[in-house]
């Protein structure tokens, strides 16, 4: 039997932290290539995109660019070369609004006890799919509760 490892890529509404968009891929698969695979999209809250240093690439960002996204995204620290300080505040600056997006992966981690043990790629994204499914839902009854006692 052969062992896969699969990734959640996720777009999140970032004023409700809903997720819009996903894609689940071969963790072996390219991080940054994803990014231009739909994930992105204009009629979310807010046209910035922040994400970790694996989206970072010079297609990334000219793609970024050209669909009218504004970039967030970490930059990388030069190799065996100390991280310049001003590139350490913008990037802590950043992480800030880009934990929302961990907090997804979090919440299904320990609320959901998400865990995927499947033969076969498709397997792995039906999965996923219905935590990302469970999570919106749950973020909705959330949701619906603040709203109510307010």
């Amino acid at each position: 039997m052969l062992a896969l490892s699969v990734q959640d890529h996720v777009s999140i509404d970032r004023k409700y932290r809903f997720i819009r968009k996903w894609k689940t891929t071969d963790a072996a698969a390219s991080d940054g290539a994803r990014l231009r695979e739909g994930l992105l999209d204009k009629t979310n809250t807010a046209s910035t995109v922040w994400a970790d240093t694996a989206y970072r690439s010079k297609t990334n960002e000219d793609f970024m660019d050209k669909q009218g996204f504004v970039s967030k995204v970490h930059r990388k620290k030069q190799h065996l070369k100390p991280m310049p300080r001003h590139i350490q505040r913008s990037n802590a600056g950043k992480s800030v609004i880009r934990t929302r997006v961990e907090h997804v992966f979090a919440d299904q981690k320990s609320q959901t006890g998400l865990f995927i043990r499947t033969v076969g790629i498709t397997r792995a994204t039906m999965r996923i799919g219905l935590a990302n499914i469970v999570y919106n839902m749950r973020r909705f009854l959330f949701l619906q509760r603040i709203s109510t006692t307010a």
